[in-house]
């Protein structure tokens, strides 16, 4: 229980102070915060994660490609449930599809699994991240809107990301502290402007965003489970992988949201209650996983 409350609460703080803003009617821009996260934030946070990372390609390689098949699973599986229950895919499938393995699910597999654990999370969260920012991103622009998508700097950032990656490039010290201060403003705006939406939601909205978070962790356990099976994963590859599946909803998707108007206080709804059943679900996975 210390492991999850150590990664759960400090996001779930950083939310409730973006509804206590909200709830006092303190000053907020949320189309500003928007862009600065969106336009900005992301695309230098991925880069510099992806430029950083310490993974070894091969071994990237094959978590990835288990990963993008888990990802495919979370797409086809919400996208059935969604189209039998009637209910909008640009709003619901991105947050079905997309689980939190970063600022969740990294610190969470390093405290199970230690520094073998935490470099395939990074892998995983890697492949997920540019999922999110192009596949899940797509989805909650709507159709006819992909030039939008295309125009976002995510993109470029994962491209220029990998190819700094892949051959080991050096980045000067001054650009690469700057990035990196950049980068840092991320995960805690997009925390605001989620606690600040979350002061407009509906109670009708919370059952459903119960039984869609169940579906999103068990989804993501059972195609854990499998998938690890299938590529013979085992020891502390297999707890990673299988943890980083069943985390709850990414942020991520919220954001997205809110740049599309896709109902971003149902989504909001969807994220918090996800995570607050994870403080439930992640111990009992981990006592299965360790």
């Amino acid at each position: 229980m210390q492991v999850i409350l150590a990664a759960a609460l400090p996001v779930l703080l950083a939310v409730l102070l973006g509804y206590v803003i909200a709830i006092t009617n303190r000053p907020f821009d949320k189309k500003t915060i928007t862009f600065l996260v969106g336009m900005i934030g992301t695309p230098v946070l991925i880069f510099y994660n992806l430029s950083h990372t310490t993974v070894d390609p091969r071994t990237l390689a094959v978590v990835g490609g288990a990963t993008l098949i888990a990802v495919g699973c979370f797409l086809l599986v919400g996208g059935i449930v969604l189209r039998l229950t009637g209910l909008p895919a640009s709003v619901y499938l991105p947050s079905l599809s997309f689980p939190n393995t970063g600022n969740l699910g990294l610190p969470l597999s390093y405290y199970a699994f230690g520094e073998v654990g935490l470099n395939y999370a990074i892998a995983i969260f890697a492949v997920v991240a540019i999922s999110n920012h192009t596949i899940g991103q797509t989805i909650s622009a709507g159709t006819g809107k992909w030039r939008t998508v295309l125009s976002n700097p995510v993109i470029p950032a994962v491209v220029l990301g990998v190819l700094v990656f892949a051959f080991q490039l050096s980045l000067p010290v001054w650009l690469d502290n700057t990035l990196e201060i950049l980068s840092g403003l991320t995960i805690p705006l997009m925390l605001l402007m989620l606690g600040t939406s979350l002061a407009t939601i509906p109670v009708t909205t919370l059952s459903r965003s119960s039984w869609l978070s169940v579906l999103r962790i068990s989804m993501g356990a059972m195609a854990g489970f499998g998938i690890a099976e299938l590529f013979g994963f085992t020891g502390v590859a297999r707890g990673a992988f299988i943890l980083q599946c069943a985390m709850p909803v990414a942020v991520y998707n919220y954001v997205y949201s809110q740049m599309y108007n896709q109902d971003p206080e149902e989504v909001a709804s969807f994220v918090v209650v996800s995570t607050i059943i994870s403080v439930i679900s992640i111990p009992v996975l981990l006592a299965v996983l360790t």
